[in-house]
């Protein structure tokens, strides 16, 4: 049941186009913002779209490439989902435990997870627009599914959804860009790659902006513009910016997603447009992350396989064999986005997810697979011990201490609580925190003994997705505002990851996506609007 597409885009004709002078609304970045403005463009009235990205054709999609493709949505639960998927049929809709999400869900969601520190007009719009970005990414092709595999636990025969995120795009970022790209080709907008953004123009006086200066496969041009949408995501992929704005050592953290994404767009709004910064300009989105990866870039075929986040149903522990977090302190999809900066701050900004033999099967394949990632195996504690230490690990001993003393409080906490049950899907209460026995640091849920041979362990480090310092804008329209009159910048907006103040050192997970879809539809049609005031004023 549901809505599905399985058009394939003709990527030769997507950029054989000559790149010409004007246009009616330009829009810089090729990720999920950029195209879901892109494509409300076309859908509003605007004859002439043109979206540019820096990458070349076959680096197309931005971070949203490697995303899961999840997105976080208000919805009625599993009725008002049912439509938009393509993988659950009648028989499976039977053994599915799926409930609402309402606004108020959301909002607490993202007023525990970022400290209060959301704009609140921001997160409204994103919150209310929500269930109607899905369903219009839906209408242009976006194919749906309910997340099993990543949001789901099958308990008692049936599958209970957990978390508030339930959806997913077929085969993950990679998909998703697949669908846009289809979309984009159906509705018109034209499309470059190798053409990177160099500076914005503007007009004297009433500060407007009215063009951008490019550079398309070795040219420059100058595009008029009758409005110019910004979607060119943050600096993560900088390593100078993120030790300048993140601090120490994030130089070194691994890259999730795209090398292009290195703050140029940012910095040229900031610098030419007078764009006024916006945001936790010192916070990002960062996981634990293979730490085989490669270093300054994310890799196409494995993409977001790399992450590492079944923590909850483990431990994890820094090479001197000490825990740093508490894995169990809330469900994954509420800590993922914040670990990697644990991880970073530890000593080699490495660390070793630790599981026994009850809670492998649990693993999720995707991205625990032996194909995938480096599996450290041993029979007792204490041989893992030393074959972490072939991995980095600084001496033995502490390791197995601290896997003992957490074995030992836990079974203490489960003789006090001999009615508490393990359950994955919610935050089950089983703890290392008892009357008889308390560890400096918790596990608050889900403390099952790790004492089952076989064990196994894999090294992780820190992976940074993308960077939550960004530009003001008006909730509303998604207009930029200027750092110097305080008001609207005449003709620019933004979208995606370069909105300041959404986020606050952590995010609901899955909100990126939606914001992404949210503002972009903002822009489009402020700045579709703002083209037919315009041209209304010279007849």
């Amino acid at each position: 049941m549901g809505l599905s597409s399985t058009a394939n885009v003709d990527e030769s004709l997507l950029d054989i186009m000559t790149l010409l002078p004007s246009c009616d609304i330009l829009v810089v970045g090729g990720g999920n913002a950029g195209y879901s403005a892109a494509i409300t463009a076309r859908q509003a009235g605007a004859k002439h779209v043109v979206l540019i990205d820096k990458c070349p054709e076959d680096w197309a999609g931005g971070n949203t490439y490697f995303t899961a493709g999840a997105y976080r949505t208000v919805h009625g639960g599993l009725d008002d989902l049912l439509s938009l998927v393509n993988n659950v049929d009648d028989d499976l809709a039977r053994l599915i435990d799926l409930d609402p999400y309402t606004e108020q869900d959301f909002r607490k969601d993202v007023d525990r997870i970022c400290a209060g520190r959301s704009n609140v007009a921001l997160s409204t719009a994103l919150i209310q627009d929500s269930n109607a970005a899905i369903k219009w990414l839906a209408s242009i092709g976006i194919r749906f599914q309910l997340s099993f595999n990543r949001q789901a636990y099958k308990l008692n025969g049936r599958h209970k959804f957990w978390g508030g995120l339930t959806l997913k795009t077929e085969d993950g970022g990679k998909g998703l860009i697949d669908d846009h790209r289809s979309a984009a080709q159906r509705f018109g907008v034209e499309v470059h790659y190798s053409t990177t953004l160099l500076g914005l123009l503007s007009e004297p006086g009433t500060g407007r902006v009215r063009a951008a200066k490019v550079l398309h496969r070795g040219q420059e041009h100058t595009i008029t513009a009758g409005a110019v949408i910004l979607a060119g995501g943050g600096f993560e992929a900088n390593p100078k910016m993120r030790a300048q704005f993140l601090g120490p050592s994030w130089d070194v953290a691994k890259v999730r997603g795209t090398p292009y994404n290195t703050g140029d767009v940012l910095n040229i709004a900031i610098n030419d447009a007078l764009a006024q910064p916006a945001g936790n300009w010192s916070g990002c989105h960062s996981v634990a992350w293979d730490a085989n990866a490669a270093a300054d870039t994310g890799d196409r075929v494995a993409s977001n396989e790399f992450t590492k986040s079944g923590y909850p149903l483990g431990l994890m522990l820094n090479v001197n064999g000490e825990r740093f977090v508490d894995e169990g302190i809330d469900l994954r999809n509420y800590t993922y986005a914040k670990f990697g900066r644990a991880i970073l701050e530890q000593p080699e900004s490495t660390a070793f997810q630790i599981w026994d033999n009850r809670m492998v099967p649990w693993l999720r394949p995707e991205e625990y697979r032996k194909e995938r990632v480096q599996l450290i195996t041993a029979s007792t504690i204490e041989e893992l011990a030393k074959a972490c230490v072939d991995h980095g690990l600084k001496g033995s001993d502490n390791f197995v201490r601290t896997l003992k003393a957490y074995n030992s409080a836990v079974y203490a906490h489960r003789s006090e609580n001999p009615n508490v049950k393990w359950d994955p899907a919610i935050r089950d209460g089983l703890s290392t925190q008892s009357t008889k026995r308390q560890l400096a640091l918790a596990k608050s849920n889900w403390a099952l003994p790790l004492d089952e041979g076989p064990f196994v362990a894999v090294k992780v480090t820190c992976g940074i997705t993308f960077t939550f310092g960004g530009l003001k804008i008006d909730p509303k329209t998604a207009q930029v505002v200027s750092s110097v009159t305080g008001q609207h910048i005449p003709s620019l907006y933004c979208a995606g990851e370069m909105v300041g103040g959404l986020f606050f050192q952590n995010y609901p997970g899955g909100s990126g996506l939606t914001s992404g879809t949210v503002f972009g539809r903002r822009a489009a049609k402020a700045a579709v609007a703002s083209l037919s005031i315009r041209n209304q004023a010279r007849l």
